[in-house]
């Protein structure tokens, strides 16, 4: 097999992986208390950060797709507005961080994508929510349609404070574990680079 062959199957082999560990940490949700119970936190996105650090804003969004079409088989499709809810978010959030890191490298750069990223991830969920999943998810769910004025401040009550709060306890709980794992990082990008 050639060196080309053999590090795609590697990088395809961790992402699957990193996959799998996501969609594990999706089933681990926990709601806030103060906020809607549907709104629930998770750290399928940590998985989903590690990847796109290690290769690119891609692979996160390719460990992001894995994890929520094995959450989705795994789950029984019972909530398809959810799950892509959860794909689109953890994409809007870890693109943009991703981005910034491997134009800039460094700490500094990761705590500016982290910002960065929570802040695309609120506004993107917020516009979402309005136009699109609230809509479906209450023709899902069976209700009536939703008023205008019922979406704002569905929106400015629930989905924007629990996108911020979600992206700041995913941002505290990964500064700590990028800094452990950054020696593995970087010798990861280096083989990367080795076998390309």
């Amino acid at each position: 097999m050639k060196k080309g062959h053999t590090s795609q199957l590697t990088k395809l082999i961790i992402l699957s992986l990193f996959g799998t560990i996501s969609m594990v940490l999706l089933f681990l949700n926990f709601p806030l208390p103060f906020l809607p119970p549907y709104l629930k936190v998770d750290f399928g996105e940590v998985p989903t950060l590690l990847a796109a650090l290690i290769f690119s804003p891609m692979a996160g969004v390719i460990v992001q797709l894995i994890k929520n079409l094995l959450y989705l088989a795994l789950s029984g499709a019972a909530d398809p507005v959810g799950v892509l809810a959860n794909f689109i978010a953890g994409v809007t959030f870890v693109v943009p961080i991703a981005m910034i890191y491997h134009k800039y490298k460094g700490q500094k750069s990761l705590i500016s994508g982290l910002v960065v990223g929570t802040i695309v991830m609120t506004i993107a969920m917020g516009v979402l929510n309005y136009y699109v999943l609230l809509p479906i998810y209450s023709v899902f769910m069976g209700f009536e349609q939703l008023t205008p004025s019922v979406l704002l401040s569905t929106i400015f009550v629930g989905v924007v404070p629990f996108n911020l709060i979600k992206g700041a306890i995913v941002s505290v709980l990964f500064v700590p574990l990028f800094i452990k794992l950054k020696p593995w990082i970087q010798q990861k990008q280096a083989s990367i680079k080795l076998s390309a």
